[in-house]
């Protein structure tokens, strides 16, 4: 039932991973269209954004299916690091574009004969600030929800496009005021917010890749275990993620009176309150006697 509810929780966050690609098409052609026809860098880098963000979303995509498959031969703990692999994957891709992004503004800065791009450009910043502002707070509250890191990471990237457009609408009517040099300035401030997003994104991603585990979380299995009745002592206790699900190991110390079936027991009390507690994905319990 467990693993039928987390394939259920994968299955809508495809629908994250959908929003935003429609959402990407839609912005990222409109933006490109009024960049080039205003002549506005930041609108233009905005745009360019937009338009790899497609490439991450369906990354996010694929990993959500994949991470839906069942456990085979060679992934006897199933595909669910899929998802998180997919987390890395878009950043790798949200990277790439920041830096040519900051590349390009930067270029365009020491250029000469600079002129203030349409004031059109602005408007259609301002709509998409509005726009990716409204699919960041869906995705968001969907992540919360069915606890995805890889819908968790396209809303990251929602809300980085909705700064990225009101850096770019300050640069745009900046330029309007003798100051064209505030619009590929702005887009210098595209490309550093990328490049921030994405890192947050891989630093997210490389730590559960390489079993990283929250420290605070660690505390809270261990208070979990002690408050058990019947525990000793905690010997070992190890966890691990795969995609948003926890693994648990530990070695627990019980009174050594006791027969096999009784602890065997406590084992089995210690594994329902962490699932309980923390919904935990799966727990191994190894018992030894208290010396």
């Amino acid at each position: 039932m467990v693993v039928d509810e987390k394939v259920r929780n994968l299955k809508l966050g495809e629908r994250a991973a959908y929003l935003s690609i429609v959402a990407y098409i839609f912005m990222s052609a409109l933006k490109l269209f009024i960049g080039y026809t205003s002549d506005s860098q930041a609108l233009r880098a905005d745009g360019l954004n937009n338009a790899t963000d497609i490439v991450a979303s369906l990354a996010v995509l694929i990993g959500l299916k994949i991470a839906q498959r069942p456990v085979d031969k060679n992934h006897p703990y199933g595909h669910w690091r899929a998802e998180t692999v997919a987390s890395m994957v878009a950043s790798f891709i949200m990277m790439a574009v920041g830096l040519q992004v900051l590349f390009e503004a930067v270029t365009s800065i020491f250029e000469p004969h600079q002129e203030a791009p349409d004031l059109i450009a602005g408007y259609t910043g301002i709509f998409g600030a509005i726009f990716m502002g409204g699919v960041y707070w869906y995705n968001n509250r969907l992540s919360k929800k069915i606890n995805s890191q890889a819908v968790r990471a396209a809303a990251k990237d929602n809300l980085s496009d909705a700064l990225v457009s009101i850096g770019t609408v300050v640069g745009i009517f900046g330029s309007q005021l003798n100051m064209p040099w505030l619009d590929p300035l702005a887009a210098v401030l595209v490309g550093i917010m990328i490049c921030k997003t994405a890192w947050d994104i891989f630093k997210d991603a490389s730590h559960q890749l390489t079993d990283g585990i929250d420290e605070g979380l660690m505390m809270d299995y261990t208070a979990t275990i002690e408050n058990t009745t019947g525990v000793k002592s905690i010997k070992t206790l190890k966890a691990r993620t795969y995609g948003n699900n926890v693994v648990i190991d530990t070695e627990i110390r019980v009174s050594p009176d006791l027969d096999v079936s009784n602890a065997h027991d406590i084992a089995d009390k210690v594994e329902s309150e962490l699932i309980k507690n923390h919904d935990v994905y799966n727990v191994h319990v190894h018992v030894e006697p208290e010396e």
